[in-house]
This record gives structure tokens, C-alpha cells and sequence, in this order.
């Protein structure tokens, strides 16, 4: 068995931005740039809307805002609204991160694209005008990044998931005495 991290790239490890057949004027569930929610793994809302064009992606891709001020706001998450086999689409953006089958789990995938070895470099690529530059995808897709074997990704995820999924009910808990 492989315990070693592997030194690679993050294109070797995910899709970035797969490939989604859908056609214009089919209804989906839309998630706009506005619903997300800083540094929160989860979609609060969504709205069903007549696809015209976005960014597409299907349950466990992660999706990462590429423009300022929203990448450096934290607006990341974890797609988890979608039925089996269902497409979702959103902001053109958004990066779509997929986790390759048997190579990268996507809940590591989620946690590794929050962290600052995605972000900051994310940040640091970005190119354009004030107020509405974007980052760079290629510099994304060129990061070298240490990768540990998949049963660790599982591991690593699973520990982190277990902390979310307590910041969320706590949260649901909070919002219930609120009210």
C-alpha cells in the first residue's frame, strides 16, 4: 500500500470545469453568486430558473467564486441540492472542481480548495480591471500541490465533514431559538 503524498498537479487530481450537456431554456436549479454564504460548505438556497448559460455542475463538485471581492470573501461550497444524476448550474463565476473517481474523494477535494494552498495562489493570479478581476484557471490547474493516497483523503475529510456537519446543526439549532 501507498501511504507516500505525491507531488502533482491539480489538473492531474480533478476536473476543472467538466464538461455538462444541458439545453437552453431547460428548468434547473440555479445557485446565484448572492446565495452563497462565506466560508460555509453548504448551499443555503437555491432558486429554479430557465438555463441560458452559466457555469454547470452536478452534486459532490465544489464550486469556488473566480472574481473579487467574492473569492477573497470565502464564497466556496460543496454542491449537495441536486437529485441523482441532476445538473445545477450558477454564475459563469464560478470554477467547478470535480474530484477524479478512485484518484480524489470530494469531500478532500472541498476542504482542499478552501484552504489557502488553492486560495492564496488563487488570489495572487488574478488579472483585470479594479473591482472586476478574475483568477487566472490555468495558474489553478498548474498548482503543485502534495496529495496524500485516497484512503487518507478519506480520513482527512471525514474529520473535517464531522466539524461541519456540527457548525451546521448548531447553526439550525441557534436558528431555531430565534425565532
Amino acid at each position: 500500500m501507498n501511504c507516500r503524498w505525491m507531488m502533482k498537479q491539480l489538473a492531474e487530481i480533478v476536473e476543472i470545469n467538466p464538461k455538462e450537456s444541458v439545453t437552453k431554456g431547460t428548468t434547473l436549479k440555479k445557485v446565484a453568486m448572492d446565495k452563497l454564504q462565506p466560508f460555509c460548505r453548504d448551499i443555503p438556497e437555491y432558486e429554479m430558473k430557465e438555463f441560458t448559460g452559466g457555469t454547470k455542475f452536478r452534486n459532490g463538485d465544489t464550486i469556488m467564486a473566480r472574481i473579487t471581492p467574492c473569492l477573497e470573501n470565502g464564497k466556496t461550497a460543496k454542491v449537495n441540492i441536486l437529485d441523482d444524476g441532476e445538473v445545477g448550474f450558477g454564475s459563469t463565476e464560478y470554477i467547478v472542481f470535480r474530484a477524479k473517481k478512485g484518484v480524489t474523494h470530494p469531500d478532500f477535494i472541498y476542504y482542499l480548495i478552501c484552504s489557502p494552498i488553492i486560495r492564496e495562489p488563487a488570489i495572487k493570479s488574478m488579472v483585470g480591471s479594479s473591482g472586476r478581476q478574475r483568477v487566472q484557471t490555468d495558474v489553478v490547474k498548474n498548482l503543485e500541490i502534495e496529495v496524500p493516497p485516497y484512503n487518507e483523503q478519506v480520513r482527512i475529510a471525514e474529520i473535517l465533514k464531522n466539524l461541519d456537519d456540527k457548525i451546521e446543526l448548531n447553526n439550525r439549532i441557534n436558528n431555531n431559538l430565534a425565532t
